[in-house]
This record gives C-alpha cells, sequence and structure tokens, in this order.
C-alpha cells in the first residue's frame, strides 16, 4: 500500500492511498462467504456456491462493492497511522479508481487536531475577588438558617405581607373559565412573588372567608400570555413565626451549645465558600489568558458538529425537561436566534480550544492520572448527573467513555499547572496561594464544563 498526504489547510488533509488488488483478498474471500450466506442457487447447497457462480448470477461487481466497503477503514486506518495524524471526526471517501485483479485507489479528506505552539504561561497575571466575611454576611446566613425553623399557626385576623394563605383560584379570559385556570388549595407566602402578579394586592387584608379579584397574565397553562380575571378565595390565614437567635436555636440548629459557636462556625463556613469560589474565578480567568496566549486553527466541520450537538442537547434535553421549547426560551432569555446562535458558537469555540490546549500542555508536561484520582472524578460526576457512582461507573464502562474521564483529569491537572505558575491577586493586589484541594477538584470541573 502507497499513501500521501495533502494539506489543505492547518486543520484538514487529503489522502491519497493507493493499494495492490492481492491486498483485498482477505476482504474479497469474506465477501464471498457473506454472499453465499444470503443468496439461494438451485443446485447448490447454501453457503456452498462457488466463486464463479456467484459472479456469474450476481456479478463481479456486487462482490467487489462488498470487498471494498469492508477494506477501506483498514487501509484508512493504515495510513493515518504511517502519517502519525491525528484524525477528528469521520473522512469523505472517494474510490477514484479500482481496477479488478490490479489496483484500488481512493482519497479521503478529514479535519485534523491542528499542530500547537505552547507559548511561557508563566506570565499570566489575574486579578480575582478578595474573600471577606462580613458581620453582614453571618448574620443573613444565621436569617436563613432561622427561616428554615421557621413555625406556621393559624391566625384570625386580616393577611399581611409574610403571612400565608391558603387560596382556591379560578381565572376567566374572556368570561370563560379555563379548563386548567382552577387550583384549590394553593398556600401562598404573601410578598414570595411566586405566584401570579396582583394577587399580593388581593389577599392582603383579607380573612378566611374573604374574597377578591384581580387582573394577571398567566404564566403558563393553555391561555400562557394572556391577561386573565383571577378569583381567589381565601379559606385560611396562617402567620409564620421564627424561632429566636439564642443559645436554645444553636442546639436546635446545629451540633452547638452556644450563639457564638454557631456564629463562629457559619463564618468559617462562609470563608471556605469564597476561598472556593475564588478559586473557581482565578481558574475561569487564567484559562481565559491561556486561550488568548495560543493561536488555534479552528477545524470547521468539528465546530459545526459541537454546535449542532450543543443545540440539540438544550433543545431536546434540557428545556424539554423545564416544559419549554427554544423559541419559549429565547423569548425569556430576551435573545434573537441570530444572537443565540453567534453565542452558542463562541462558546463551542472556546471549548474546543480548551480542550486542545489542555491537551498540548498534558503532552508537553506528561501529565498522567491515577487510579485515585479517575475514581474521585468519576465520583464528582456521578454526583452531578443524579446516578449513584456503581451505575455511573457501569454506564461509562458499556460506553467505552472511560477514554474520556481519563482526558477530563488530565486536561484538570494542566489546567491546575498553568493557574499554579500564574500570579493571581486579589482586590487589594495581594498574591494569593489558592488552596491545592479545592483547586485540583474544582479546577477538573471547569474543564469538563468548558
Amino acid at each position: 500500500m502507497k499513501s500521501a498526504v495533502e494539506t489543505l489547510n492547518p486543520t484538514r488533509v487529503r489522502l491519497t492511498v493507493e493499494v495492490p488488488f492481492e491486498e483485498l483478498k482477505a476482504s474479497l474471500d469474506a465477501a464471498y462467504k457473506k454472499i453465499n450466506q444470503q443468496v439461494t442457487v438451485k443446485g447448490f447447497r447454501q453457503g456452498k456456491i462457488p466463486a464463479r457462480v456467484i459472479d456469474q448470477r450476481f456479478g463481479r461487481g456486487a462482490v467487489l462493492e462488498e470487498a471494498v466497503n469492508d477494506a477501506l477503514p483498514k487501509f484508512y486506518t493504515e495510513a493515518i497511522n504511517e502519517a502519525e495524524l491525528n484524525p477528528l471526526g469521520q473522512p469523505e471517501v472517494d474510490i477514484t479508481e479500482l481496477k479488478d485483479g490490479e489496483l484500488l485507489s481512493f482519497t479521503a479528506e478529514v479535519d485534523i487536531r491542528p499542530t500547537l505552539e505552547i507559548p511561557d504561561y508563566s506570565g499570566i497575571e489575574v486579578t480575582v475577588d478578595s474573600v471577606e466575611v462580613t458581620d453582614e454576611d453571618v448574620e443573613k446566613s444565621l436569617e436563613q438558617l432561622r427561616d428554615r425553623f421557621a413555625t406556621t399557626s393559624p391566625v384570625e385576623r386580616a393577611a399581611a405581607e409574610g403571612d400565608i394563605v391558603t387560596v382556591d383560584l379560578e381565572a376567566k379570559v374572556d368570561g370563560e373559565v379555563l379548563e386548567d385556570g382552577v387550583a384549590k388549595g394553593v398556600d401562598y407566602t404573601i410578598g414570595s412573588g411566586q405566584l401570579l402578579d396582583g394577587i399580593d394586592e388581593a389577599v392582603t387584608g383579607l380573612e378566611a372567608g374573604g374574597t377578591a379579584t384581580f387582573t394577571s397574565e398567566l404564566k403558563g397553562g393553555s391561555a400562557e400570555g394572556k391577561e386573565a380575571e383571577v378569583k381567589v378565595d381565601v379559606t385560611a390565614v396562617k402567620s409564620r413565626e421564627l424561632p429566636e437567635l439564642d443559645d436554645d436555636f444553636a442546639q436546635l440548629a446545629s451540633e452547638f451549645d452556644t450563639l457564638e459557636e454557631l456564629r463562629a462556625d457559619s463564618r468559617k463556613r462562609l470563608e471556605r465558600m469564597k476561598k472556593f469560589d475564588q478559586a473557581t474565578q482565578a481558574q475561569e480567568k487564567v484559562l481565559d489568558e491561556l486561550i488568548k496566549l495560543v493561536e488555534v486553527p479552528m477545524p470547521e466541520k468539528l465546530l459545526e458538529d459541537e454546535v449542532n450537538t450543543r443545540k440539540h442537547n438544550l433543545e431536546h434535553h434540557q428545556l424539554g425537561q423545564m416544559g419549554l421549547d427554544l423559541a419559549k426560551y429565547l423569548e425569556i432569555q430576551g435573545k434573537s436566534a441570530e444572537e443565540f446562535d453567534a453565542e452558542l458558537k463562541e462558546q463551542a469555540e472556546k471549548g474546543i480550544k480548551t480542550q486542545f490546549i489542555l491537551d498540548e500542555i498534558v503532552n508537553k508536561e506528561k501529565v498522567s492520572v491515577g487510579q485515585e484520582e479517575l475514581t474521585e472524578h468519576l465520583m464528582r460526576r456521578a454526583q452531578s448527573s443524579g446516578m449513584s457512582p456503581d451505575q455511573f461507573a457501569q454506564a461509562v464502562v458499556e460506553g467505552g467513555q472511560v477514554p474520556m474521564l481519563v482526558g477530563e483529569v488530565a486536561r484538570g491537572k494542566a489546567l491546575a499547572t498553568v493557574v499554579e505558575a500564574a500570579t493571581v491577586k486579589d482586590a487589594s493586589g495581594e498574591v494569593i496561594s489558592l488552596d491545592d484541594e479545592d483547586e485540583d477538584g474544582e479546577t477538573t470541573e471547569v474543564t469538563t464544563e468548558a
């Protein structure tokens, strides 16, 4: 077999391959055997039809076509390996010559991974938010905890903001009650803004047994977007009572005996969260700066496929689970179809560039992935997917996705290497050191998302 490579552009090549006919013998034998199992000829047992009879009855061309289809992947792979190319996606194959008994020639155009030059990235410098936990942050955290332990009790008075009212609703459009416009026994916290516009004003001041009507634009259902006249009947009014912020509450809501111990623990927890956010921000900013440093030729077919995959996943998986279509999603986002497509393309380009650059650094820095690191990453991915680790691991193995997970971990470690070499400062100009545990774990997730 002879092969030659023609570079069409930095990300695409054309292979020209010539195969001596004798190298097709194994595939020709397999073709005759396959046809033998599929056809019957009077006077011959199935599977025992001579080759010359098959040629006479069904044509030598059918046999050659079957043999060539069987052999092409093997010859293509040999040519790719011989040229030491890293193909991306499936090739476009064209048989240019097929002489029975003499020669098979074909061309294959395919996108390839571009060769990148990784410059010195130690000069990257980014600024991130400072880690600062104020007394106000701590008190807000404690208030949220108090809110979780709030109790309710019925009251015989007019409803006010913060109260919980139980209501029956009936929506009419053009004087007709909607089939899906009736709801009974709905609990609603006045002032939460989690139901219909106008309901807060309608129920405020009503006691149990009170009725009011208001006009509101429906946010869902068969008449979504239309103005409706809504009748609301208040069947119960309940007040929410927050526990006192004292030592008794600390013992109720935590493992601590005193409020001061709980307050100190809240501050530590908030500091850890802000350090985690700071590390994530540093990794994202360093990655952005790294991408600016490297010139990455973009394979157009790969980019097109990536854009289509992302759009398909959004439309048929993410939006479907939320009961939305793309048009409604764009309306909610306030974006035109053109703006959405441009944003999707930009995200896809960044994802491809990120993978190419970090894979190059993996090779350059000889990054390896240990079993423990792979297991930890698998556990994180399982958690984010909502599957048990065993279920996720089984799905990964059955789908042949283990190399993909190894690549994700390796790219995460490559980015961690770049972050470690970069200078990261907080808003005050002080150079900071990111916590190793947070950095390694979160770096992998940032890279995976990209």
